[in-house]
Formats: C-alpha cells, sequence, structure tokens
C-alpha cells in the first residue's frame, strides 16, 4: 500500500509497449501509464462511481503484478469544503 499526495493517469501507453500499465512514484505522488482503451474504461468507472483495478506489469509476466485499485468509501471527510 502507498499513500500519496496525488495520482496521475496518463493514457498514452502504447500496447506494443509489452505492458498491461506501468506505475511509478514521482516526488510525492503516483504516476500510473495505461492504454487508451484502459483509460476509457476509467473515465466511464469514474463517471459510474466504480470501483476500479488496474494490472500493472508486463503482459507476458506470469509473476506477481502490482495493482492499482481505484475504491469508492461510504464515508466523506468534510475537509477543504468550499
Amino acid at each position: 500500500v502507498t499513500g500519496a499526495s496525488f495520482v496521475v493517469f496518463n493514457g498514452a501507453l502504447k500496447t506494443s509497449s509489452g505492458f498491461l500499465a506501468k506505475s511509478s512514484i514521482v516526488e510525492d505522488g503516483l504516476m500510473v501509464q495505461i492504454t487508451r482503451e484502459t483509460m476509457e474504461s476509467l473515465r466511464q468507472a469514474l463517471r459510474d462511481k466504480k470501483d476500479f483495478q488496474i494490472t500493472c506489469g508486463k503482459m507476458d509476466a506470469e509473476d506477481v503484478k502490482e495493482y492499482v485499485d481505484i475504491c469508492w468509501v461510504e464515508s466523506e471527510e468534510k475537509t477543504n469544503e468550499g
């Protein structure tokens, strides 16, 4: 589990790269490089307020992969309102 101040989703990852998705820590945040198709699915999940999981790693790797989970929660913090 990684805590981050911000998350950047970059939808420019080419399918020919051999990666499902790539995640990396940048400064005090997280950058997730995904394909255009995954970006469209992510956008739809955000619009529908549905949980979404991004699998990171090489397409042909059989070992353990990294996952970026976007989860909606019931309680909302009231900080930074307005």
